[in-house]
């Protein structure tokens, strides 16, 4: 942990950084003082996709099954189209290879 320091006393919700009160409404008071202990005073960006583009490629090339795209679109959280394109450039790389 950053800082080396662990809340004991008891937390006053109503006091809180907006942020911090929010976080802890979300995951709860032991989790937000855990990420404020990890984190503070960084400058966190959080990505917009759950999944790396790289990684989730991958899984949608293992996944595939000539009628799913809509399905790995949605589990992945990209476009359907961005699933076909990675499907058509893998067949491609594919071809080009023989």
């Amino acid at each position: 942990m950053k800082g080396g320091t662990v809340m004991k006393e008891p937390i006053d919700i109503e006091s809180l950084q907006s942020f911090y009160k929010g976080l802890s409404e979300i995951i709860g008071i032991d989790a937000m003082l855990a990420v404020y202990e990890h984190y503070r005073g960084s400058q966190l960006t959080i990505p917009t996709h759950l999944y790396d583009r790289k990684r989730a490629a991958i899984q949608v090339l293992k996944k595939y099954d000539g009628s799913n795209s809509q399905f790995l679109a949605r589990k992945y959280g990209y476009s359907q189209k961005w699933v076909m394109k990675t499907v058509h450039q893998a067949d491609k790389e594919k071809k080009g290879d023989k």
